[in-house]
């Protein structure tokens, strides 16, 4: 399987070739057009900062690559987050392939932003969560989260139910961090690599 990771300035690249690799796959690293247009499966990672992150993809011109993307895309935590239309970390347009809003987190009472470590994830929707248990535990690191919507695979709870995971067409995206998800981020992963 020809797997494509997508190079830019906000990616947690090699936690996700750690995970690749322990599930027996390799992939290439790259932010060239046509090895990624070219790629069967397309991973896109993101921690750090949305506006920054969205300007290199800008600078790259790999934000029109993505939206040509057919394949299966999987948005991991920030690249989740630049699918969606708009995001309030320093009110930035997106990508906008799924039409939701990125929001931060209100700090509550017992509450912390951001959210950092366990969470189970419930309402499970799609073929990426195939044999993963409802209510299962995945590691997040976040202060923003994509609003609840039609297009809401995964739901999670922090003050609010958001969306855990999103899916519209090709594009899936997860909050949390498959990668360091133990058994079922790795379960995860597998089900991407299988769709």
């Amino acid at each position: 399987m020809n797997l494509a990771i997508i190079k830019y300035n906000a990616g947690n690249i090699q936690s996700v070739l750690n995970a690749l690799d322990r599930l027996g796959y390799n992939a290439i690293v790259t932010d060239e057009r046509d090895k990624i247009l070219g790629a069967d499966k397309v991973i896109f990672p993101g921690v750090g900062e949305a506006s920054s992150a969205m300007k290199s993809l800008q600078d790259n011109g790999l934000d029109s690559i993505i939206k040509e993307l057919k394949q299966p895309v999987l948005g991991i935590c920030v690249g989740m987050q630049l699918l969606c239309q708009h995001s309030e970390e320093n009110d930035i347009d997106c990508l906008g392939i799924v039409p939701v809003k990125v929001r931060k987190f209100q700090a509550l009472e017992g509450l912390k932003v951001p959210q950092v470590g366990w969470n189970n994830i419930y309402n499970l929707k799609s073929a990426l969560f195939k044999d993963v248990d409802n209510n299962s535990f995945v590691y997040n690191v976040h202060s923003y989260y994509a609003e609840d919507s039609a297009y809401t695979i995964a739901s999670c709870d922090y003050g609010i139910t958001y969306a855990a995971a999103v899916q519209k067409d090709n594009f899936y995206g997860v909050q949390f961090h498959t990668e360091k998800s133990a058994r079922t981020g790795d379960k995860i992963i597998q089900n991407f690599l299988n769709l």
